[in-house]
């Protein structure tokens, strides 16, 4: 995020989110002020396991984590969605997308995946951005830099639901999401570690190396093990995303 900054700040280029939660927020700040923005939520499914317990997240199989209730996509994301993992990388993508601090960013579960995300106003005011689970809607409005294109996609009718439910995740079964918020407090290449980290380990749970509940302890264990460079710059990224990766596998063969 950084780096980009960095870039974004000598050019004449800007950056249109398209993954559903950040086009949300997106659409939601569309004639506002920024300055009135008291938080942004971002909103979860909660993946195949949201009612898991503790115990129970410990004998997963990889059949199980690929489940996912709303949404389809690639293994990888879809098992970043089981751990919550994704909902971490959107809350540092958000910080730096639309510049506020970490602890204004909130991630929220919501089971029907109806309502993307939120932003709450300085007044109390809560926008939101409601359609169906599907990609079509937030990659056109980004085609379209912010102009609405016509399209005959399914429309979402909020008559064909009978309530819209939400509840703040638990981070202590879900450990993986405070890892937003420990990459965004250090800083500097702590979330290139934690990401490069969840790759490799997220690509061991899927060969059956390791259980579903390994892939926080790998992505700490890499992260606290790899060099920490507070002020990275491009070649700092690729040499701390090359060391996370081989340490991460190190400590899967310990496993």
């Amino acid at each position: 995020g950084e780096l980009i900054d960095r870039l974004l700040s000598a050019s004449a280029s800007r950056i249109l989110p398209v993954d559903s939660e950040h086009s949300a927020i997106y659409q939601c700040l569309v004639g506002e002020d920024p300055a009135t923005v008291d938080r942004l939520i971002i909103t979860a499914s909660g993946g195949p396991f949201r009612n898991h317990t503790k115990e129970q997240l410990a004998d997963v199989t990889v059949a199980d984590a690929l489940r996912h209730p709303n949404w389809s996509m690639g293994n990888k994301i879809t098992i970043d969605s089981a751990t919550m993992m994704n909902k971490a990388f959107e809350i540092i993508e958000a910080r730096w997308l639309f510049g506020l601090e970490a602890d204004r960013i909130e991630p929220v579960v919501h089971p029907q995946s109806i309502i993307h995300s939120m932003v709450q106003f300085c007044d109390g005011a809560v926008k939101a951005q409601l359609g169906i689970p599907d990609m079509h809607l937030p990659i056109r409005y980004a085609l379209g830099d912010a102009t609405r294109i016509d399209s005959h996609e399914r429309r979402l009718r909020i008559e064909d639901y009978a309530s819209l439910t939400f509840f703040r995740p638990d981070m202590s079964k879900f450990p993986c999401l405070g890892l937003a918020y420990t990459a965004l407090e250090h800083g500097g290449t702590a979330a290139c570690a934690i990401n490069a980290a969840n790759e490799v380990a997220v690509a061991a749970f899927l060969a059956e190396r390791i259980r579903f509940t390994d892939i926080y302890q790998v992505i700490e264990q890499t992260r606290m093990a790899t060099t920490f460079v507070p002020d990275p710059g491009y070649d700092d990224y690729v040499a701390v995303n090359s060391e996370a990766r081989a340490k991460a596998d190190e400590i899967i063969k310990t496993l």
